[in-house]
């Protein structure tokens, strides 16, 4: 279990609907349908209404600071069934990249592999009480575009399971290349914050607002006023 799960959820009810926003882009196509992930009819371009309100508000923030500058979601709504599958396909990368069998592996490697995948994966859990942020329609991924239309340089990929994925991996670089990703990192955090959204603190590119995860991170701030989750599994 990870720490966030501990947190008690009172579910609000907010309704799962389409991001329509203008000045949001979706990813086209979808990325993880592409690996083959089933969505089951759904998209996975859906949050909960008051989070795309919020998200609305982290545009408009993104627009007074870098003008034509867009949010670009990568990845949002994900059933637990999506969860799973990034989760095999990730073990079975981690597997091809270090040219292992799965039928040989010993049970100790076979747990430092599945650790390995869970620093950036939450475990696709059924519980109703410990559901993955994605499931419950408050979370995504994101990264930037500029006004040109073109992604903005994170200096790592979404997803990637190294160190480079930390937000602040880049903050004591002093080379100009370094600085410049360190600053595109600060630029999408203090937007999403500017709009009530925490992110992730091993993944540069996970915002949540109103589960698990986010109300974990708010009581960390907060210890004297602490919150519990509005948002569970959908």
């Amino acid at each position: 279990m990870k720490p966030y799960q501990q947190i008690l959820i009172e579910e609000c009810g907010d309704p799962l609907l389409a991001i329509a926003l203008p000045n949001i882009v979706l990813t086209d196509p979808p990325p993880y349908q592409q690996l083959g992930a089933d969505y089951q009819g759904k998209s996975p371009y859906c949050l909960r209404s008051q989070v795309i309100e919020a998200l609305k508000k982290a545009q408009e923030s993104l627009e007074q600071r870098c003008s034509g500058w867009k949010i670009q979601i990568f990845d949002a709504y994900r059933p637990v069934e999506v969860q799973q599958f990034m989760v095999d396909y990730t073990f079975a990368f981690l597997l091809q990249q270090k040219g292992l069998e799965e039928k040989d592996l010993s049970p100790t490697k076979r747990q430092e592999l599945f650790t390995e995948v869970y620093k950036i994966w939450a475990i696709p859990s059924y519980d109703l009480a410990t559901p993955p942020p994605h499931s419950t329609g408050s979370a995504m991924d994101i990264t930037l575009v500029d006004s040109s239309g073109n992604l903005v340089d994170m200096g790592g990929e979404i997803d990637d399971l190294s160190d480079i994925s930390q937000p602040n991996f880049y903050a004591n670089h002093s080379d100009p290349k370094s600085q410049l990703f360190h600053k595109n990192r600060v630029l999408l955090n203090e937007v999403m914050e500017s709009a009530g959204f925490l992110r992730h603190p091993g993944e540069w590119w996970h915002f949540s607002l109103g589960d698990q995860l986010w109300a974990w991170l708010y009581n960390q701030r907060n210890p004297q006023s602490p919150v519990i989750a509005r948002y569970g599994r959908i």
